[in-house]
């Protein structure tokens, strides 16, 4: 306990002074709720990542890496999808289902289309990271051919954290990737099994070396929950089990963490370089 808010404390005072604002990013006929984090004193056109939430809604997971990310000097855009749309928690045992993810990726578009038309962004260092059910959507978008209505082009990156693989089962054997993408999973983990990501990637036929993997030993699904002790959620929808219930585990793994945090800064640092 001591040791996390030890590093926590550090990442703080390391980091510059944040600004953050409430915005709101149109997509379809919605206007999605989202925070926008940037570097106070930023000089010049900045790389940005656009995050994208697990089946819980945004969380401190995700408020924390935004942080993270604009104190490295990336503008960081957490995107709401559900609050626009009447949604809460869907975890539970009507958890999304493929049509529900594949009409989410669209607000991934829409928040590139949004981020590449902000002062101070640089259009062409775009990045999208997702978790979980929010990991296997942003999955769906980078193995897609073309961005779409007229969107803005394809994150130049993807970080998909701990996602939901199982996602990718309707695309058929032959999969692309055409941008550098990082899968960064548990291998601990009952809910986004790291067997089925490495299905998915086994079948991209074009591409395969602008995958990289990082797996976590001893690590769950949401190994990123500082504070948060594992249990098991029976009650929770769970794609990897037959007929899609029920039951997984998740809990916090410093260690897993600091890796994790590590692992991102390096592939953003290669792959969002101007």
């Amino acid at each position: 306990m001591i040791a996390r808010w030890i590093f926590l404390l550090m990442l703080l005072a390391a980091a510059p002074a944040l600004a953050q604002q409430n915005v709101r990013v149109p997509a379809g006929n919605v206007q999605l709720a989202a925070q926008l984090f940037k570097p106070a004193n930023a000089a010049g056109r900045i790389p940005a990542v656009a995050i994208f939430h697990g089946c819980g809604g945004p969380g401190q997971n995700t408020a924390r890496m935004a942080g993270l990310l604009a104190s490295w000097d990336y503008a960081a855009l957490v995107v709401d999808s559900f609050s626009a749309r009447g949604l809460k928690d869907i975890c539970g045992r009507n958890w999304p289902s493929q049509a529900d993810a594949e009409a989410r990726a669209g607000d991934i578009d829409a928040a590139l289309d949004w981020l590449g038309k902000q002062p101070g962004i640089d259009p062409h260092r775009l990045a999208v990271m997702g978790y979980s059910y929010g990991g296997g959507v942003a999955m769906l978008r980078a193995l897609s051919a073309k961005p779409r209505d007229g969107a803005a082009s394809p994150a130049r990156a993807v970080v998909l954290v701990y996602p939901d693989c199982a996602l990718a089962d309707s695309l058929g054997p032959s999969l692309r990737v055409r941008q550098p993408t990082l899968f960064a999973m548990g291998a601990l983990d009952d809910w986004t099994p790291v067997s089925q990501c490495k299905a998915v990637i086994d079948r991209i036929a074009m591409g395969q070396h602008l995958i990289e993997t990082k797996v976590y030993e001893g690590a769950h699904h949401s190994f990123d929950a500082l504070g948060l002790p594992v249990r098991y959620l029976d009650g929770v929808g769970n794609r990897s089990k037959p007929g899609g219930c029920c039951g997984a585990h998740y809990g916090a793994h410093e260690p897993a963490w600091k890796q994790f945090v590590a692992d991102v800064q390096a592939f953003l640092a290669k792959t969002l370089a101007p």
